[in-house]
């Protein structure tokens, strides 16, 4: 399981709101900048901008202003680059952080597991991965990328005012292996 992480300066969030004002005014900064600086941008604009668009609970290309340094994350993914780096802030992490790792049939949601492979035995994933995003040491969203079949992007939101619980998908294999046992048992999920 091939991993990547991210870490990002930021300054401790003392409240929600101001969290979210912060990231707001970044976003701002960056794009006023962006558009009256472009030749004076920094080697880390990109990976700031990907942290703020990855940490957004509508989704990472939810806004326009998102979708380029989104396609280029998911352009550089997918060729194996690293991560952006972004070294936002002052004085240390904070714990903030974003961490890719590649889905497979170990690592993985349970509704995108399936049997494929050449004889239908091999478990895998429908998305290509996975990244965590932490803000305070917390898991605050979970964007599963190249999504087979689905929007190219499925976004989890475990941030304040979320009612989805955090899940391990490391163990989402074992409770899709035990429901199709169950379902096999049942004469394939009858009654």
């Amino acid at each position: 399981m091939k991993r990547f992480t991210w870490v990002v300066e930021v300054l401790p969030a003392q409240t929600t709101g101001g969290f979210l004002r912060r990231w707001s005014l970044s976003l701002s900064v960056l794009g006023v900048a962006s558009i009256f600086a472009p030749c004076a941008a920094y080697a880390d604009d990109w990976g700031c901008q990907v942290l703020l668009c990855l940490s957004n609970p509508g989704g990472p290309e939810q806004y326009s202003a998102f979708v380029p340094p989104i396609e280029k994350l998911w352009s550089a993914l997918r060729h194996g680059d690293p991560f952006p780096t972004c070294a936002f802030g002052i004085g240390g992490s904070h714990g903030t952080s974003a961490t890719d790792t590649f889905a497979s049939g170990g690592y993985c949601r349970e509704d995108f597991l399936y049997w494929g492979g050449p004889e239908q035995s091999e478990l895998l994933c429908r998305a290509t991965g996975a990244i965590n995003v932490d803000i305070d040491n917390q898991l605050y969203t979970r964007v599963w990328w190249d999504v087979i079949g689905q929007d190219r992007t499925i976004t989890e939101f475990y941030g304040a005012g979320s009612t989805q619980m955090p899940y391990d998908p490391s163990q989402s294999a074992a409770l899709f292996l035990r429901q199709t046992e169950q379902q096999n048992n049942f004469g394939g999920g009858g009654q």
